[in-house]
């Protein structure tokens, strides 16, 4: 279940997609659907959410959303590539206007030096003016780099909108 502040903050996105006729997706992968979760919790949302695609294995990335395997192998799928990838391919078979992907490592396990626990990479696509990725590293547990992931891919919609 979602805190309070977040769903607070999923209420003021729904408003303001609302507000612009706009819809919104979601490819999640660390985040296992709760970024979806999260909207869909507000009453009304589904005036504004289309879909959420939850690929949590490299297969589900490929064969849902398009991204190649060679890219997984190449870069890995907690890369800025792959979280492109995810939101493009999202964005193709969704009828939303904007889409934030989601793919990292929750922990507590997985981690390396290169790419350590907490490691979380976003894509965003904004059907109107293209895409671009960001990464963060959040601290705390499983539980917590997940709840900080859904705080970042609002943030991300927030911006989107702007």
């Amino acid at each position: 279940m979602a805190s309070d502040a977040l769903l607070r903050r999923a209420g003021r996105l729904i408003d303001l997609y609302r507000a612009r006729g706009w819809r919104v997706a979601a490819a999640e992968s660390c985040t296992g659907g709760l970024v979806i979760a999260t909207l869909t919790e507000i009453a009304g949302s589904s005036d504004v959410v289309d879909r959420g695609f939850v690929t949590y294995s490299n297969e589900a990335k490929t064969e849902l959303l398009g991204v190649p395997a060679a890219m997984i192998a190449a870069h890995g799928a907690v890369s800025g590539e792959v979280a492109g990838a995810m939101a493009t391919g999202a964005m193709a078979n969704a009828r939303a206007d904007v889409v934030v992907s989601v793919t990292g490592i929750a922990g507590p396990g997985g981690g390396s030096a290169a790419k350590p626990v907490g490691l979380v990479w976003f894509g965003c696509a904004v059907r109107s003016r293209g895409g671009h990725t960001a990464s963060f590293i959040f601290p705390g547990d499983r539980a917590a780099v997940r709840i900080a992931a859904v705080g970042a891919a609002f943030d991300l919609f927030e911006a989107a909108a702007e």
